[in-house]
């Protein structure tokens, strides 16, 4: 039984399952996906209380933050990182923001003062570990216009800081860096045949994690050109070498980063490379 996390997440989720070989399906309002493995089933819920279940043995296993893990002191195995989001690959951040015209410099600067987030026990420990008396209070959403006329300050997630630029706040302090962390049940985990299909989707979860940044590269090209070529490769792994039915030529394979492709096939072709072809990739597992 998976946990699978409903909302902001959901759809990334969905097409980094779909990379790694399942296909989720859900109805528009439905809770309970398809999932095209008959050892599978699972349900959609809000990110913020999949630990729970996972921790009391609804699910066996789930996705969810590693701040939702902490805010519910959950007692789970985290299996795996799974840095994705829906805006992108990197992680997210709990900062404390004021408005920029706020007098506010530091947490200490708050003492007596009224914050909102939705990540309540997390900032009040925040606080309390400073020795600053603050009043904590839960924000069900749109944190961020709340501050000045409702509370004083606010503890928001962040991935690129758009929003809290857009909203005019300004970062205090970074209370917590997060990523998604696969979870599983420490019963689920210390069943032999369970902790197998969860390692089995966490391998491929994660190779489709790291296929997304890279693509496949190969080539044919003169054998005089090959220690020409093989420098100018920023290769994943040395790479893969095959001799074509003329004497004198090779195919070469390998895997780079996507991001370099553009810049590298005019120098491969320029050393003599012949018949490039760039294709995409779904897993890459080390």
């Amino acid at each position: 039984m998976l946990g699978l996390p409903k909302g902001s997440l959901e759809e990334s989720t969905k097409n980094l399952f779909a990379k790694a070989g399942w296909k989720i399906t859900t109805s528009s309002r439905s809770y309970r996906p398809s999932i095209d493995d008959a050892e599978l089933d699972g349900r959609f819920i809000r990110a913020q209380e999949v630990s729970r279940y996972v921790e009391h043995g609804f699910f066996d296993c789930g996705l969810t933050g590693h701040d939702w893990v902490r805010e519910n002191g959950s007692d789970v195995v985290e299996v795996c990182e799974l840095v994705y989001s829906r805006a992108s690959t990197q992680k997210s951040r709990w900062v404390l923001c004021v408005p920029e015209s706020s007098p506010v410099r530091t947490a200490a600067d708050l003492a007596g003062k009224r914050v909102a987030t939705e990540l309540v026990e997390t900032t009040r420990r925040y606080f309390a570990d400073k020795g600053v008396p603050v009043e904590v209070e839960f924000s069900w959403g749109a944190t961020e216009v709340k501050v000045p006329d409702l509370v004083d300050a606010i503890v928001d997630i962040t991935e690129t800081g758009s929003s809290l630029r857009a909203n005019k706040l300004r970062i205090v302090d970074t209370l917590l860096e997060t990523s998604t962390k696969f979870i599983a049940n420490k019963s689920s985990w210390a069943d032999p045949a369970k902790r197998r299909k969860i390692e089995t989707i966490a391998l491929l979860l994660r190779g489709a994690l790291e296929a997304e940044s890279k693509v496949g590269l190969k080539m044919n090209l003169p054998k005089s050109a090959l220690e020409g070529v093989v420098r100018a490769l920023p290769a994943l792994r040395n790479p893969t070498i095959s001799q074509l039915s003329s004497s004198d030529w090779i195919a070469l394979e390998t895997i780079i980063d996507e991001s370099v492709a553009r810049e590298i096939i005019p120098q491969l072709k320029a050393l003599g490379a012949e018949g490039i072809v760039e294709y995409p990739l779904n897993k890459v597992v080390y």
